[in-house]
């Protein structure tokens, strides 16, 4: 009862000082992102497949990312709605987009999905004084130097070997994207960890987009990419959109569907 008595009054004092407590067993808690909400979706097995489809990408089976992946294969799923086919920039290990390849059972659509990287880690000198002067292009250094961006070109396109209509594409952007050819565009995922890259990837691809496509940022709202988030505002504006900040760090564009705020 004394212990009981001491919780109650720990609780009371948190709860008058404007905090919350929770019981955090069986809640998520990944990436920064804390809910006591419903993550029911990841004991569906189509969401299991495919996350570990995703996972086997990136040589990691322990890694957590179970709700940014499960934002990005409802964000491609949405994408299916419209014609046109799929856009990666940005595709490092492959997380993402092989967690979406095998979602949507690629094989069977008659879409081309287009995973778009220099396949060397981001391009340096495309960072900017203000992102220098923050540190971003230094996190990059360290990140290249200890392996966390893959070089192995053999290794990536061995993972999208069972989907012919994966196309692997080293190239910076957005100097290789205007020979690919590229036309109506359903879905667009941007994860380049550098704001000029990512901005220009979504002004080449915004008249290409159908209506009704989805755009989905990977950085948008993460901790310390206020740079990237900056300019993909401002980017927005120009185009007559808004962008939608998700608690899990990604922002949401829907082509015709975003209203400006």
């Amino acid at each position: 009862m004394l212990r009981e008595g001491i919780k109650k009054g720990i609780k009371k004092i948190l709860s008058a000082g404007g905090f919350a407590v929770f019981r955090s067993r069986g809640r998520f808690f990944q990436e920064g992102l804390f809910t006591v909400h419903k993550d029911h979706f990841r004991q569906d097995p189509r969401f299991q497949e495919a996350y570990l489809r995703g996972l086997q990408a990136i040589g990691d089976p322990h890694a957590k990312f179970e709700w940014r992946v499960h934002v990005a294969l409802w964000a491609a799923a949405t994408g299916l709605r419209v014609p046109g086919d799929f856009v990666e920039c940005g595709v490092n290990t492959g997380l993402i987009s092989s967690a979406i390849l095998q979602r949507l059972r690629w094989n069977t659509l008659d879409r081309r999905f287009y995973l778009i990287d220099t396949f060397s880690g981001p391009v340096l000198e495309q960072f900017s004084k203000e992102e220098i002067a923050n540190g971003r292009r230094a996190v990059v250094e360290i990140a290249v130097a200890s392996g966390g961006y893959v070089t192995d070109l053999g290794r990536v396109r061995a993972n999208y070997a069972e989907w012919p209509r994966a196309i692997v594409v080293p190239g910076r952007v957005p100097d290789v994207l205007p020979g690919l050819g590229i036309g109506s565009v359903a879905f667009l995922h941007i994860d380049m960890n550098c704001a000029y890259p990512e901005r220009a990837a979504l002004e080449f691809f915004w008249d290409r987009l159908s209506p009704g496509a989805v755009v989905l940022l990977d950085d948008y709202g993460y901790l310390g990419h206020d740079l990237q988030a900056e300019a993909m505002d401002a980017a927005a504006r120009e185009l007559g959109t808004d962008i939608l900040s998700l608690p899990t760090g990604q922002g949401l564009i829907i082509k015709g569907g975003s209203a400006v705020l």
